[in-house]
Formats: C-alpha cells, structure tokens, sequence
C-alpha cells in the first residue's frame, strides 16, 4: 500500500473541504442578503465565488499547515493517531469559524463592512454589545450556529473516512518528502509568487460594493485586519504633512468668523439632546419619510433646521467625541476606548464650566460602555445620571430605560432652582435595535424598517413632551436646545452605495427662547464637529482647541462635511461629493465637482489620524 498518496489524498481533501466550507458560506451570505444579490445580478454574484477563491485559498493555507503537519509526523504511527489528532484541531476550529461567520453575516446589515479587528473593540461587553441583537434572533443565531457545526463536522469527518481507513504507517524517507507539500502552503498563502502578498484589494472586481464584499473571506479579513496593526503608522498618508496641512487650512480658515447673532442672551442655558441613531431619511422635514418624526418637524418650524447636515461617524462612540470635542472619529479605531488618548481631548463640558455653567448629562443605559463613563468623567461634567439610577421596570430588555422615563428624570432635575446657567446632555438609546419600547407601534413591526420608523417616532413624541413641558419652565425664555443625531442609519434604505452621504445626514434643530432666529433653514453644509467651536463662539468662550471645527452661521459656500466609515472616508459639499474605499484605494462614489474635495478628504483622514497616533 502507497502510504505517502494516501497521507496525500488526505491532505487534498481537508484542503478541498475548507474551500468548499467557505464557498457554501459565501453562498449562504448572498441569499441572506437576497435584495441586495438580486441588486447585483446573477453574473456578478457568480464571480464573488471566482474572485473570492483567492482569499479563500489563503486562509485555506493557514487552516491547513497544522494538519499537513499533523499527518507528516504520525507517518510512524496507525491511523488512529492521525485521526485523534486531526478532528481534535478541527472541530474546534470548525466551531469558532462557524461562529464568526454568524456574527459577520448579522453584523453586515448595520456595520456594512465585513468583521475585522473592530468586533474586539465590543467583545469586553458581550452583554451590551448583543443589546442590538433581539431575543429570537440570538436563540435563532444559537441554533443555526450548532446546526452548521455539527453538519460540517459531520461532512469533514464523511471525507477523510475512506483515506483514513486505508492509512497505514509509513516510510521515514516520507518526512522530507511532506515537508516540501508543507512549504507549498506557501503559494496559497501569499496568493502567488508576486513581491505583496494578497490582501482584500485583490478581490474588489466590481462597482458594486456589495459584490465586493460578498467576495471577502470574512475570517481572513478578520485574522489580516488583527495581525496588521495601524497603532505605530498612518496608513492613510497621502501628502506630506506641511502640504496636508494647507490644504486643510486653506479650506478651513475662511469658515471660521461669522456676524450673525443667533441669541438673545450672552449665557443662555443650553440643552443638548443627542439622539440615537436618526437619520434624515427618516425626518419628513428633510425630505425623509413622512409621519415619522412629527414634533421634530415642528420644533424645525420654531427654530434653526440644519438642512445639509452630517454625522462625522456611524456609531454611537464615535458620535459622542465629534459632538462634544469637535474630534473626527478613526476609520477602525475608537478613541473613546483609549482612556490615555482621551484626556488629552478638548471638552466641550470643561469649556462651559470655564464659562460659568453647571453641567450634567442623562443616560438611561450603562456608561460603562465603550469606556463612555471615563470619556465622560474627563469632562469635568458635575452630574452623570445614568442607567443604574432607574427602575428595571422601565428598562427594555437590552440598552437601558426608556426614553420617556430618562427625559422625565432630567425635567424633574431641571425644574429644581438653578443656580448658575446650565449645560445640560441628554443622550437617548431607545431607537436602538432590538427597537423595545412601550406603547404603539406606529408603523408596525413587520419590517425591520417598520420597526426602525416606529423607535424613531416613540423617541420624537418622548422628545416632544419633554420640550413642551420645559416651555412651561421659568428658565424657557433663556435656554438653548440643540437636538441632533449621534449617527445616521442605513434604514430606511437608500438607494446607491452602502457609505454614500445619505446614509450619514442627520438632522439637526437649534430652538429656545434664548434663539433670535425663528422658522430659518440653514443650509450650510456642516457636521458634528462644527457644534463646540459654534457654540462656542457665540457664547464668547475658548475654541481654540477645537481645531478641526468651524462655525455653521458662516455662509459662505465653501463649507463642507468628511465623515469616515470602516477603511474609507466622505467629504461632502454643495458642489459635489467624493467617496474613498481604503481598500479598493479608488473612489467609490463622486459626485459633481470633487477635486478639491478629494485633497481635501485625503488630507483631514492624514491628520485627523495622525492626530490620534500623537495623542
């Protein structure tokens, strides 16, 4: 009996099985996402499985050089030593993959990318990182999850039975021999013999981006982005750091002063509602769909609308230092995580204690999230109220109270004399997935997105009372309230590319009796980043350290917003819009006149990245 073909033969299927474990899983990712292969039609999807084959093949690689050497080192022994060793490095790793192909393919839906080395940034809080996911699906995701280990498991272990059974112990002279068969593994690795190895742009075939990242191999996405650390270098170099600058000053330095006098009042009270997960899509005053956020529209009627708006961010974490220390997030970091890097931020709560204010911010989840509590706390903020400080009974099952409940709790707090002019946050979390809240349904729950529009119409009508209780308030005629969104949404969909601008506008509304200005549109193309050094300036205070922000009641035409996304980056502005995919390192999305614009979105991603390196 040939020992050396059979420990060959085997060698070749558990290498073909891999291949086929991630073609079917592919498989099962496009007809999760039906609409969107239907979108890309029956020819491209095809060639995700032709251009995917190269990653697959990589990591195909690395799966296999523990059992190619597993098989080469048990050439003296019976198979039954063979066998033992091989299932017990593969069915573990067969259920740790199978995991992590779930979690991808629910987390694509809202994050839009494939998992990388950002899920780690969530997994100290496993509780609160599986708040989006609802009860049902978990149990669902569990059972699917064991149902696909076990069935693969099975498969593999139907495979290597006939080879197996003829296995036999071998010559010595095989050793050598299967060495070379292990440093092949090489080729398949690499991707080939050219000098850079493979990596994800080698799979980008198509302008549908959907396509593109269907043809990932999730798990090898996952494995580069961890082994390829960007803490030491700035991957998003394109200028040298002088002309980069220019760039960005040039653009900026014209945007900063403004002769508008928006308030009535040198230090009105300000009140800043951040509100969860928003999008103008959803917002009928925006163009968005209607019935969804009535009080919004009309609070939009009695104040400032910001008609061109942008959230610089897609997650809360990233939302909460744009808006409170005018600071862009990082494509796949989150400097809110980085407590050493954090106290080094500009604040705007430390700036208005320097103005005079008490300060104070209302949550009804777990600041404990994200290290929220210690970004926070860096602040200076006098009062934190967060979600331990509220009855369970008013929880939903995942993020924390209520909306209504949390808003109740600050009014009270606020109708108590006040001493000094107030700063007060307020940051809601109900129209967060799983989308739990009390009362009607307004659009139904059907859809994701009925689900989604219902939330949001829950939170506006909490948001509503809330401003029509604080107008009956002694301290009304003298306050500011700003309302905006910590992030856009994919939902309601829109139409185009995944990380296109209308996936981060949000909308924003300046209104109070402190406010001059009354049924005003702005049109200024802004985002978060501009709300401290604005707020600041009207209020006389120090904005210096806000250094990437400019002031919204600046009309000129030059304006513009850059939000990024995981390995890409948007700069938007009236004249055009221009998307980069990191990637692909190509434009996914231009519109209208974007040269300027693409300097410029390359050269803020440079700084506002190095930025983070130095801190």
């Amino acid at each position: 009996m040939n020992t050396l073909k059979t420990r060959a033969e085997l060698a070749l299927f558990y290498f073909l099985w891999w291949l086929g474990y991630f073609a079917f899983s592919r498989f099962l990712f496009l007809i999760f996402y039906m609409e969107k292969t239907r979108e890309a039609g029956l020819l491209t999807s095809i060639k995700t499985f032709v251009y995917g084959i190269q990653l697959d093949l990589s990591f195909t690689g690395y799966l296999s050089l523990i059992p190619f050497l597993i098989l080469m080192l048990t050439v003296p022994f019976r198979a039954t030593a063979t066998r033992f060793l091989l299932k017990a490095y593969s069915y573990p790793i067969i259920a740790l993959t199978s995991l992590l192909i779930i979690i991808d393919t629910v987390l694509y839906k809202s994050w839009g990318v494939r998992i990388d080395s950002t899920l780690f940034n969530y997994i100290s809080t496993p509780k609160i990182m599986l708040a989006s996911v609802s009860g049902t699906l978990l149990v669902v995701g569990i059972f699917i999850w064991l149902s696909f280990t076990a069935i693969s498991c099975y498969t593999l272990n139907k495979t290597l039975q006939k080879p197996l059974s003829q296995l036999a112990p071998g010559k010595l002279w095989e050793l050598p021999v299967f060495l070379v068969v292990i440093a092949l593994l090489i080729l398949p690795i690499r991707g080939g013999f050219q000098t850079v190895p493979i990596n994800q742009s080698n799979v980008y075939f198509s302008n549908n981006m959907f396509a593109n990242h269907a043809a990932i191999n999730c798990i090898w996405n996952l494995g580069n982005t961890l082994t390829h650390k960007t803490e030491d270098h700035n991957p998003y170099t394109h200028f040298d750091t002088k002309i980069a600058q220019e760039i960005i000053e040039k653009r900026r330095t014209p945007l900063l002063q403004s002769t508008d006098s928006v308030l009535l009042a040198n230090k009105p009270n300000v009140l800043l509602i951040i509100w969860e997960s928003l999008s103008a899509k959803a917002v009928g005053s925006l163009n968005g769909a209607e019935g969804v956020t009535e009080h919004l529209d009309q609070l939009g009627k009695e104040g400032i609308l910001f008609s061109n708006f942008y959230g610089n961010g897609d997650r809360t974490d990233k939302g909460l230092p744009a808006i409170l220390s005018g600071y862009y997030p990082q494509p796949t970091q989150s400097i809110i995580k980085t407590p050493h890097k954090t106290r080094s931020l500009p604040m705007l709560t430390a700036e208005m204690k320097k103005l005079g204010y008490t300060t104070s911010f209302y949550y009804g989840g777990d600041t404990n999230f994200g290290n929220m509590n210690t970004y926070l706390r860096n602040g200076q903020i006098d009062q934190i109220v967060e979600g331990n400080e509220f009855d369970r009974a008013d929880w939903n099952s995942k993020w924390g109270a209520h909306d209504h409940i949390m808003l109740e709790r600050c009014m009270r707090d606020l109708k108590e004399k006040q001493s000094a002019p107030f700063f007060t946050i307020a940051l809601t979390l109900t129209s967060h997935e799983p989308y739990e809240f009390p009362g009607e349904y307004k659009f139904g729950k059907r859809t994701e997105t009925d689900l989604y529009k219902s939330a949001q119409a829950y939170t506006d009508a909490a948001i509503g009372a809330f401003i029509a209780e604080a107008k009956q308030q002694t301290w009304w005629d003298n306050t500011l309230v700003i309302i905006v969104a910590d992030h856009g949404h994919p939902l309601p969909k829109h139409e185009g590319y995944f990380n296109a601008p209308k996936k981060f506008q949000i909308p924003m509304v300046w209104l109070g009796g402190a406010l001059k200005q009354k049924g005003v549109v702005n049109t200024t193309v802004g985002s978060q980043i501009d709300i401290p050094y604005t707020l600041l300036d009207l209020l006389k205070g120090d904005k210096d350290a806000f250094s990437f922000g400019s002031n919204l009641f600046n009309h000129n035409e030059q304006h513009y917003a850059h939000y990024i996304f995981n390995k890409g980056f948007g700069t938007v502005s009236k004249s055009g819009a221009y998307v980069y995919d990191y990637v692909s390192n190509k434009p996914a999305l231009t519109q209208g006149t974007t040269d300027d614009l693409e300097k410029l979105g390359k050269a803020i991603s440079q700084e506002a990245y190095q930025d983070y390196l130095d801190k």
